[in-house]
């Protein structure tokens, strides 16, 4: 079964993402784990968790994906920065043990003009700091498009973050389909070759989840502007084939395009429509 959903507002609880997930047609959901562009956390409801959780368990959700908020850069140059990232990660991580074993993924962070060497470390240090032994919830990088001063805009740089990892079974990799394309990866006419590199390089057993994203970009623009699915520089056929190809199938996907509810169902419906169970 194609694991499918879409980025959901938190607005109104657990139990609201998980009902509108089922009305799209899917069967998992991306959320928020506080403001977006701010610091703000809502209150834990432990009987909203409980209904969420029934439903899930009911209608065979897969793993959801939490993503930290745009804000949370560990690798900035001022101080208070990475401490709130610390912070806010940290708080995130002990949140996520209300629903246990999912996914929490966040941008790796921009070094803005330290150095990606400097960067790296900082990354490093944070998440020395931040994971634990006894946590559930398994931490993604996600893949950058490679816009500023970004860190993950290749596979390289995610490999030395891992590497500098204590706790590395904790750690996993979220590809972002416009992100890979707009750092150059050629999804469209190489995606065995690129997810051979990825495997070289990290290894696919440590992909967990797939942003499914059109590009509003050309290959290499290092722009990240995401498009609606079929309607950017990948198209439906290379976005059918990613769904279907035998070493990410099984994962869940998750959807950021331009949409409101009703574009999220047509989308989901379309992909539905495409995948091979074989």
């Amino acid at each position: 079964m194609l694991s499918i959903g879409c980025h959901l507002s938190t607005a109104r609880g657990f139990l609201a993402m998980g009902q509108d997930a089922l009305s799209i047609g899917a069967n998992t959901f991306q959320f928020f784990t506080r403001n977006p562009r701010g610091g703000a956390a809502k209150a834990i409801d432990p009987q909203d968790i409980a209904d969420f959780r029934s439903l899930a368990a009911n209608n065979g959700f897969a793993k959801l994906l939490a993503h930290a908020p745009y804000t949370l850069n560990p690798c900035s140059a001022d101080e208070k920065t990475r401490s709130f990232a610390h912070e806010a990660m940290r708080d995130d991580l002990q949140r996520m043990e209300h629903l246990p074993g999912n996914l929490y993924n966040f941008h790796p962070g921009s070094h803005v003009g330290q150095g990606e060497d400097i960067g790296i470390a900082l990354i490093v240090a944070q998440l020395n700091t931040v994971l634990s032994p006894t946590q559930t919830t398994t931490v993604l990088l996600e893949t950058m498009a490679g816009k500023g001063s970004e860190i993950g805009r290749n596979f390289e740089e995610l490999r030395r973050i891992i590497d500098g990892v204590h706790l590395q079974e904790k750690l996993g990799v979220c590809l972002d389909t416009c992100h890979l394309n707009d750092a150059g990866y050629d999804l469209v006419n190489d995606l065995d070759g690129v997810l051979t590199q990825f495997d070289a390089v990290i290894g696919l057993d440590r992909l967990h989840a797939i942003h499914l994203n059109d590009s509003q970009n050309p290959l290499g623009s290092r722009k990240d502007r995401h498009a609606c699915i079929g309607a950017g520089s990948l198209g439906l056929p290379a976005i059918e084939r990613i769904v279907n190809h035998p070493a990410l199938r099984h994962l869940p996907f998750l959807l950021e395009t331009p949409n409101e509810l009703p574009g999220y169902a047509k989308e989901i419906a379309t992909l539905r429509a495409a995948f091979n169970p074989e």
